[in-house]
């Protein structure tokens, strides 16, 4: 069996940068996403959500930079392209959201696609004793479900 420097079956680190590389086009899309929302907010929330939503987009951007440096240390190249994020995203991309609510909707859309996915690469990896990538994956589940359980409270009247 070949692996990769770091002791990873090969086949396996495949597979799990390809599925990385596809959170990684749903991260950059979920990203600038909210990048918009926070600067097109409008209304009685304003205040709350710009600052929330800049909270967000600059988590989402240390992940980004993370989920790319995990494919490279599986020995791949990260996908880079917005061509390719839209072609491989399932959260898609929004538009002239100003709506709080709206814009609260489409956030815990993004987040249940990226957690459903993040579950999926903790199997994968899991199977391919990938520590590295179950701890990252890990993390990012326990720390997203709580920001679901806050923005639905915020939802809730």
């Amino acid at each position: 069996m070949s692996t990769n420097a770091i002791g990873i079956d090969l086949n396996k680190a495949k597979d799990l940068s390809k599925k990385l590389n596809e959170l990684l086009a749903n991260y950059s899309i979920f990203y600038q996403n909210t990048r918009g929302f926070h600067w097109n907010i409008k209304g009685e929330k304003f205040f709350e959500l710009h600052v929330k939503f800049e909270e967000l987009y600059n988590d989402l951007l240390l992940k980004i930079d993370e989920i790319a440096e995990r494919v490279l240390t599986l020995g791949h190249t990260p996908e880079h392209s917005y061509s390719e994020y839209y072609k491989i995203s399932k959260v898609k991309e929004t538009t002239k959201v100003s709506n709080g609510t709206v814009a609260v909707n489409h956030i815990l859309d993004s987040f249940k696609t990226v957690i459903m996915m993040q579950r999926e690469i903790l199997d994968l990896s899991d199977e391919a004793n990938d520590e590295g990538t179950n701890s990252l994956m890990s993390d990012y589940i326990s720390l997203q479900e709580k920001e679901v359980w806050m923005y639905s409270s915020f939802m809730k009247k």
